[in-house]
C-alpha cells in the first residue's frame, strides 16, 4: 500500500515514500500527507535535520501516480484540486524551519524531481538519474514550481531540463548544481547521515535563521530583509546557545546546543 513511513534516529528524523512498484510514484494521499508529517517533525524539539528518500534502491520518486487522476476524476476541479496538494507538498520542505534533504537512489523524475528541488541538500549516488518529462506529457508546469528551478540551476539549465526533457546522470546534475554530492551507492547511507549528523550538532536557532534568510532571498531578491528574518537573527544572539557556543569554545570542548 503506498504511504509515507515516518522513522526516528536521535536528532533525524528520515520520511520514507514507499510505492515501490510503481518507482515511488506519490498517490494524493502521501501529497497530501507529507505537509502534515513535516509539520509534526518540525514541531518536535529533539529533532534537528529531517530526511526524504525513497522506498527501495531504485528511485527516490517517479513522479505522480497518474493512474489516481482517473480514480479521483479527470475534469478542470479534479485536476486543480490534485495539482494544488502536490504544490502544497512542494512547499512543505521550504516552509520547514529544519534542514530537509533530499537523498536520492535511482530515478528521480517529475514530481520527485520537483520535491528534490525544494529541499535545502540533495546527496545522490553515481548511478542516478534525472528527468523533467512535462513537455513528453503535455503537463503544464506552475509558474513557482519553474521559478525554484530557475533558483536552483539557473535559466539555461531550466530551460534545457524542461524543454528537452532529457534524462540527466548525477555528474551533470553536479554540475548544473542541483546536487550538492555524489557517491557510491553502498557509500549513499553514510555519507547522509554524516552529514546530518554534523548539521544536529549545531545550533538551530542559527539553522533556523539561515534558512528562512535563504528562503527570503530566494523568494523576492529584490525585497528588503524580512522583519522575521532579521527577529530570527537576533534570536539568536539573545539565545543561551549563543552564550553555550562561547563557553565551549573557550573550553576546547563541543557545545551542547538547547535550541533555546
Amino acid at each position: 500500500m503506498p504511504t509515507l513511513i515516518v522513522e526516528r534516529d536521535g536528532p533525524i528524523a528520515t520520511i520514507r515514500i514507499s510505492n515501490p512498484a510503481k518507482y515511488n510514484a506519490m498517490t494524493l494521499s502521501m501529497w497530501q500527507a507529507l505537509p502534515l508529517e513535516l509539520q509534526a517533525l518540525d514541531a518536535d524539539p529533539a529533532i534537528r535535520v529531517i530526511v526524504l528518500e525513497g522506498d527501495g534502491g531504485k528511485a527516490f520518486v517517479s513522479g505522480a501516480d497518474i493512474s489516481e487522476l482517473e480514480r479521483h476524476g479527470s475534469d478542470a476541479h479534479s485536476q486543480a484540486r490534485f495539482n494544488q496538494s502536490i504544490e502544497e507538498a512542494y512547499l512543505s520542505p521550504t516552509r520547514c524551519s529544519k534542514p530537509v534533504v533530499a537523498k536520492i537512489r535511482g530515478i528521480c523524475m517529475g514530481g520527485g524531481l520537483g520535491l528534490a528541488a525544494a529541499c535545502d541538500m540533495r546527496i545522490c549516488t553515481n548511478e542516478s538519474r534525472f528527468r523533467m518529462p512535462a513537455a513528453r506529457l503535455g503537463v503544464g508546469y506552475t509558474a513557482i514550481g519553474v521559478r525554484r528551478f530557475m533558483q536552483v540551476i539557473g535559466l539555461q539549465h531550466t530551460v534545457d531540463l524542461f524543454m528537452s526533457a532529457r534524462i540527466v546522470n548525477a555528474a551533470q546534475a553536479l554540475a548544473m548544481g542541483f546536487v550538492a554530492r555524489v557517491c557510491e551507492p553502498d557509500e549513499l547511507d553514510a555519507v547522509v547521515k554524516d552529514w546530518c549528523q554534523s548539521v544536529a550538532a549545531n545550533a538551530p536557532l542559527t539553522l533556523r535563521a539561515l534558512k528562512l534568510t535563504v528562503n527570503d532571498w530566494l523568494r523576492d531578491p529584490a525585497t528588503h530583509v524580512s522583519d522575521e528574518v532579521e527577529a530570527a537573527i537576533q534570536q539568536c544572539f539573545d539565545s543561551e546557545d549563543y552564550r553555550e557556543g562561547a563557553r565551549a569554545f573557550m573550553e576546547k570542548r563541543p557545545a551542547r546546543f538547547q535550541g533555546r
